[in-house]
């Protein structure tokens, strides 16, 4: 099992005036796979967005293999070793081809393949806002198995399983807990929350363990 380790101190994290994310500790060592769940508006796709840096009020430490990010190039090491899916994925400003999405992810043909396992082989050539949501988060998942082959060693999922049917999410649980990396799963999603090693609910911003 690959993967790297994530190491947060004191996280915090303001929408505005408001603090979404307050004081978070967590240590969640390589390969290890983690289910946060929780109530909407909780600030858990707050706290992964903040581990790639697309939150930027965010105070406290956050470390990522043990590396820390203060210069450009540590945030693009970091961007490269993080796969993201998110809750709502974006579908371009100008039509975006499902073969461009995925060529995003540095190995094309990993995630072509995977698209094909995935049953969205076929819809590479439809721009992505011509998709139905569950074919558009299949997508982004055969975009994330690309960059694991492509060398991200952690995997951030925002609810990636919400918008398919029940078959789906047993395919999409069964991708996600089998790939070589440190997984964080943002989930509703019972059965998935199931399969990871540990399981966090977060509150009004705070973290406790629940299995």
């Amino acid at each position: 099992m690959g993967g790297l380790d994530i190491r947060m101190r004191e996280v915090g994290c303001r929408h505005g005036r408001v603090a979404a994310v307050a004081a978070v500790d967590l240590e969640i060592a390589a390969g290890e796979r983690v289910a946060l769940t929780g109530t909407n508006g909780s600030g858990k796709t707050t706290l992964l967005r903040a581990v790639l840096g697309l939150h930027r009020q965010t105070s406290g430490r956050i470390t990522v293999g043990g590396r820390e990010t203060r210069t450009a190039a540590e945030w693009a090491w970091r961007r490269r070793a993080c796969a993201w899916i998110p809750q709502k994925p974006a579908t371009g400003r100008f039509p975006l081809l499902g073969r461009e999405l995925l060529a995003s992810s540095a190995a094309p043909r990993e995630a072509g393949e995977a698209a094909a396992k995935l049953g969205v082989g076929a819809l590479v050539s439809r721009p992505l806002h011509t998709l139905s949501g569950g074919q558009l988060q299949r997508m982004y998942l055969a975009r994330a198995i690309g960059c694991v082959a492509a060398g991200a060693q952690v995997l951030l999922a925002d609810e990636p399983t919400a918008a398919l049917d029940f078959a789906g999410q047993e395919e999409a649980a069964d991708v996600l807990t089998a790939l070589p990396v440190t997984l964080v799963v943002v989930t509703h999603d019972r059965a998935l929350a199931g399969r990871c090693d540990r399981v966090l609910e977060m509150a009004a911003g705070r973290l406790r363990e629940v299995r």
